[in-house]
């Protein structure tokens, strides 16, 4: 299955940005047009996520392969993912290391995770909304501010909202709500039964983290090095887990280095 994405740049190597959870490629664009002088950049949405197709499940296997396919060429690129993306970007270089010359994950690890109280509050709080009684984005900010006070996770939540005259309310989610509740347990999760017989990914990683982030720590580094024994961690000082958005010049200069610019 091809996944949206939206391209920049015309030469050089090629670089693929995946999103998080609740996210959108465009959530990336910020950095990728600062390298799109030197790089074609790829910002993708995952399935369930801004305009690619909805599908039954969340599956690792499937959305790495999903991305595989959205790529336009047999080039090796260099993929970079934050917390949900970075673990479909894990699943991809692990299962399809060919197609990986060198991987960036931002703030998630390789482990399963407790399941999260946030998220599934956020979806409540979103499938609460009564979109029939929006008549301006303002509107479902200020019926979702009570569930949400933190403005910028409720501002990063509302970029899900479109709107679409095919609906009876005109406005619809771009988030796939149902699956994304069902199946948070999958996302929280390592699929390690998938990665049975699998080799460790051999090429380059490079591993940020956020200095006010519990997402990345000192015992998970054993998965971390078991999966990609090639991997050099580098924390962001004063950046939670958003650490792209909230230190982006830092980010930016990082991923650079990495990447040879």
């Amino acid at each position: 299955m091809t996944l949206h994405h939206t391209a920049l740049g015309s030469t050089g190597s090629r670089v693929v940005f995946l999103h998080g959870l609740f996210g959108q490629g465009k959530n990336w664009t910020g950095i990728a047009k600062q390298l799109a002088d030197r790089h074609r950049v790829l910002l993708v949405d995952l399935p369930q996520h801004g305009r690619s197709p909805w599908t039954e499940r969340f599956d690792f296997a499937e959305v790495a392969a999903d991305v595989v396919a959205t790529l336009p060429d047999e080039e090796p690129v260099a993929l970079v993912g934050h917390s949900l993306g970075g673990k479909v970007a894990m699943m991809l270089a692990l299962l399809h290391p060919e197609r990986v010359e060198r991987l960036v994950v931002a703030d998630i690890s390789p482990v399963a995770y407790a399941a999260s109280r946030e998220f599934p509050g956020y979806i409540a709080a979103m499938r609460a909304i009564d979109l029939s009684r929006v008549e301006r984005r303002s509107d479902a900010d200020r019926m979702l501010e009570p569930a949400v006070p933190d403005d910028t996770v409720r501002s990063f939540l509302m970029q899900n909202l479109r709107r679409d005259a095919a609906a009876a309310s005109g406005w619809s989610w771009q988030v796939n709500l149902d699956v994304l509740d069902r199946d948070l347990p999958v996302i929280s999760d390592w699929p390690a039964e998938q990665l049975a017989g699998v080799t460790p990914y051999d090429g380059p990683v490079l591993w940020l983290a956020g200095s006010r982030s519990n997402y990345v720590r000192p015992e998970y580094e054993a998965a971390m090095d078991r999966w990609f024994p090639r991997n050099r961690r580098v924390t962001i000082k004063d950046a939670g887990h958003w650490l792209h958005s909230e230190r982006p010049e830092i980010f930016l200069q990082v991923l650079q280095r990495f990447l040879g610019d």
